[in-house]
């Protein structure tokens, strides 16, 4: 590692027993002092890592320096390169071989007591981390993935320029186009009464520059949702926004894959299989219960609907008569779960508004279940046969309409697998999840609504009959799963003003809201647009799972908690009421507490 500044001659990461005899200059950050009976030992951390410092009584100034410094001093420091006595090394250093004897210490800046140590196995709040996020950034597991952060930017920026990409920065303030969430707005001080928005995603500029004749965008985004949130959501985030003109989902396929073959191989050094599998969406709910599969296990998803054609347990034909499914699930060696497991899971499913049913194989063949007195013997022996679910194993059933049973197992399913550590760390199993619903009924809005955003070109088949079916027409669209986690969602684009129209009319969006919304992109693609597609990938979550990391804020430099707010900058606060003024806004009196 190269570090910048004249104060020091190396990085304190750097030094290597090929380094012994050489005079250096140090500077950084006392990450521990030790006293023993006189010599003091430091150890000192920059950039490029930690080595350890010795301050004896043959030099006297550097000695006295060394009684004087703390934990977070921040000291430049005069020495020698030299090898550490025989069986002093410490091999979970990559200076543990060598270390510096002191002959100067100087004290740059003094430091107050951490409000926690500043190490990675320290148990320290989150909250309290974030206050001091600039001592967090410390830690050396933090700073780790931020740096693997901008290495991962910089083999994007490569691999999309070497495919004739170019990076083109779309606006902050801009429209409000809602697209699914709630836009974060900013007023107009010049025109008052009108806002900007900020963008949720640069979806609309993006294809305008399609439309310009670019042919081939990307950008490293910031995009903004303000929405609840969760461990792997931010309302600020970072998106690889992508899009390319004359292009099939072929080939929007491929350059994603190599995309992620050479992020593998440059971060991990790895090759990473390509192509990626794929499956289609009804396949995945099918099979998984989730647009978004880990497939690092099985426990598949069976239909049980003919074994229970002619059954008398009650829920199981109240849903089949009301066009439902019973759907199943076996969990190997589930037999040795306890009853308060078994009842746990039954409150799990509850709590996500579905009815769970168990059933224990024992060593008999037979079904140890509250179930088992209303189920004939030919339902027993057609379930075991169709689950294939042998002795000691654990059958869970759900019955409903087809898409909540299988959405409901489908979080079971994730849950057994977490609570019984069936997915294994690390791997990486790359999914796409192709051809989705293009349209979902919205009963609150008595509307359809679409399922990515309006603009998604749909599958040819069911352009002629759009209006007639929605629900039955499909999209040229596309999810990338890693290890059961989405990256991102893409699509080919509706490039025809017509059919633009047709797809609006559809969604219940009137012509006039249609300009009012989308003017500027409708007029666009009236000057002649190019078939073009594209897709936006959450490079967060890219980062985190990458790092291995447990959150998105893990991988952020400065993130938000999960309610949006900002402990060290103290965000979101109250504003001066000039400032609301020149803005032409007032506040609303907060109403009295009863």
């Amino acid at each position: 590692m190269t570090l910048l500044g004249s104060l020091r001659t190396h990085g304190a990461g750097t030094l290597r027993p090929e380094h012994v005899g050489q005079d250096v200059v140090l500077a950084g950050w006392v990450a521990r002092r030790r006293d023993h009976g006189g010599v003091v030992f430091c150890d000192l951390r920059d950039a490029s890592g930690i080595v350890q410092i010795v301050a004896d009584p043959s030099v006297s100034d550097a000695l006295r320096a060394a009684h004087q410094v703390r934990s977070e001093y921040v000291v430049r420091v005069h020495g020698t390169v030299r090898r550490r006595p025989e069986g002093n090394e410490n091999p979970q250093l990559a200076t543990g071989e060598v270390e510096v004897a002191a002959r100067a210490m100087t004290i740059l800046s003094a430091a107050a007591t951490p409000p926690f140590p500043i190490e990675d196995d320290a148990d320290t709040d989150e909250i309290l981390r974030l206050e001091h996020r600039y001592l967090d950034l410390r830690r050396p597991r933090v700073v780790s993935a931020i740096r693997t952060r901008a290495r991962i930017n910089s083999c994007i920026r490569r691999v999309m320029e070497a495919h004739g990409f170019i990076e083109v920065e779309t606006p902050m303030l801009t429209k409000s186009t809602p697209e699914g969430a709630r836009d974060f707005l900013v007023p107009s001080r010049l025109r008052e009464g009108a806002f900007y928005a900020l963008p949720q995603s640069p979806q609309i500029f993006k294809q305008l520059l399609m439309v310009a004749g670019l042919e081939r965008y990307y950008q490293i985004v910031r995009c903004f949702r303000d929405e609840d949130l969760r461990a792997d959501r931010q309302p600020e985030f970072t998106q690889l926004d992508v899009e390319a003109s004359f292009v099939t989902e072929e080939d929007l396929f491929g350059l994603i894959e190599r995309l992620f073959a050479e992020l593998w191989l440059q971060i991990y050094g790895l090759q990473l299989p390509t192509p990626f599998p794929r499956v289609t969406y009804d396949e995945a709910m099918r099979r998984y219960g989730s647009d978004k599969p880990d497939t690092r296990y099985g426990l598949e998803l069976v239909d049980l609907d003919a074994t229970f054609t002619g059954t008398e347990v009650g829920v199981f034909r109240r849903a089949l008569d009301a066009g439902g499914s019973v759907i199943g699930l076996c969990l190997p060696g589930g037999g040795t779960v306890s009853r308060r497991e078994l009842d746990d899971l039954v409150d799990f499913a509850r709590r996500r508004q579905g009815g769970l049913a168990w059933l224990i194989v024992d060593e008999s063949g037979g079904l140890r279940s509250p179930l088992r007195k209303f189920m004939s013997d030919a339902e027993v022996e057609g379930l075991c046969k169709t689950m294939e679910a042998g002795p000691g194993d654990a059958v869970f059933l759900a019955a409903d309409e087809a898409r909540k049973a299988q959405e409901l197992l489908g979080l079971v399913r994730v849950e057994l697998a977490r609570r019984h550590g069936l997915a294994p760390s690390g791997g990486a199993d790359f999914l796409w999840v192709v051809e989705p619903p293009m349209f979902e009924w919205s009963v609150d809005e008595g509307r359809w609504s679409p399922v990515h955003h309006p603009f998604t070109m749909p599958n040819e088949q069911y352009i002629q009959a759009l209006e007639r079916d929605p629900g039955a027409v499909t999209a040229h669209a596309f999810d990338l799963v890693l290890n059961g986690v989405e990256l991102g969602t893409g699509s080919l684009r509706i490039h025809d003003p017509d059919l633009q129209a047709r797809v609006f009319r559809l969604l219940g969006i009137s012509q006039q809201e249609a300009e009012e919304r989308f003017d500027f992109l409708l007029r666009g693609l009236s000057y002649g647009a190019p078939p073009h597609g594209g897709i936006g990938l959450g490079l967060d979550r890219i980062v985190m799972l990458m790092t291995g990391s447990a959150s998105l804020r893990d991988v952020i430099a400065f993130p938000k908690t999960q309610t949006g707010a900002d402990p060290m900058a103290g965000a979101p606060s109250p504003v001066d009421p000039a400032q609301l003024a020149d803005l032409g806004l007032m506040l609303r009196p907060t109403p009295p507490t009863p």
